[in-house]
C-alpha cells in the first residue's frame, strides 16, 4: 500500500513536471524523472507545500500590484485633471489681463476726458482687493479709479458714464471678455451712493 502511494505521488509529480516543462528535451526529462524517483514522500510533500505557498504569495503580490497600478492610474488621472485646471486658470488670468487693458482703452474711447463727476455718474467696478494698492495709477488714467472702504478693501472702477445704459453696455462688454465680477456703481457729486437713490429718472 505504501509503495502504491509512492508510485502515485511520483506519477502525479511526473505529470506536473511534464505539464510545467513541456519544452524539456528527452534527456532533460529522463534526468528529472531520475531525480523524482529518488525523492521521498516527505520531500515531495515539502516541495508541494512550498510550491503552494509560493503560488499563494505570487497571487497576493499580483493582487497588490493590481491595486498599486489602479492607484497610480487614479493619481495620473488626478494629475492630468489638475494640470488642465492650472492651464484653464492661467488662460483666465491672461484673458482678464487682456480684458482690463482692452477695457481701459474702451473706457477712454467711450467716455473721453471731458466727463465731469458732478451730479450723477456711473462707473463699472471690476474688482475689490485687499492688500493691493493701485492708487498710483489713478492720476494718469482718468477713466481708471477706485476708493478704499472702511473695511480696507480697495474697489477698482473703469469708465465714467452719464448714461446708465451706456455703462450697462460697457459692463456686458467686460463680462464677455472674462471680467465676471464687473457691475455698475453710481456716484453723486463724487460720492458713491446706493443705486436705489439714483434710479428714479435715470434708468
Amino acid at each position: 500500500m505504501k509503495k502504491l502511494a509512492v508510485v502515485l505521488i511520483l506519477f502525479i509529480c511526473v505529470t506536473a513536471v511534464n505539464q510545467a516543462h513541456a519544452q524539456l528535451s528527452k534527456d532533460e526529462k529522463k534526468e528529472w524523472k531520475k531525480k523524482l524517483k529518488k525523492m521521498t514522500p516527505e520531500q515531495f510533500k515539502r516541495m508541494y507545500d512550498e510550491n503552494a505557498s509560493l503560488k499563494s504569495e505570487l497571487s497576493s503580490a499580483q493582487g497588490q500590484l493590481s491595486s498599486i497600478q489602479a492607484r497610480l492610474s487614479e493619481k495620473d488621472a488626478k494629475i492630468a485633471e489638475m494640470t488642465q485646471q492650472l492651464r484653464e486658470a492661467e488662460a483666465k488670468v491672461n484673458n482678464a489681463q487682456r480684458a482690463i487693458a482692452q477695457a481701459q482703452e474702451q473706457a477712454a474711447q467711450n467716455t473721453g476726458s471731458s466727463v465731469s463727476e458732478d451730479g450723477v455718474v456711473f462707473k463699472v467696478q471690476i474688482g475689490a482687493f485687499r492688500n493691493k494698492d493701485l492708487s498710483k495709477y489713478f492720476e494718469n488714467h482718468e477713466n481708471f479709479g477706485g476708493e478704499v472702504g472702511d473695511d480696507g478693501v480697495q474697489k477698482i472702477t473703469l469708465g465714467i458714464f452719464r448714461d446708465y445704459w451706456e455703462a450697462d453696455t460697457f459692463k456686458k462688454y467686460l463680462r464677455e471678455m472674462g471680467v465676471n465680477d464687473a457691475w455698475i456703481v453710481p456716484y453723486k457729486d463724487g460720492t458713491r451712493v446706493e443705486m436705489k437713490d439714483v434710479l428714479e429718472g435715470v434708468i
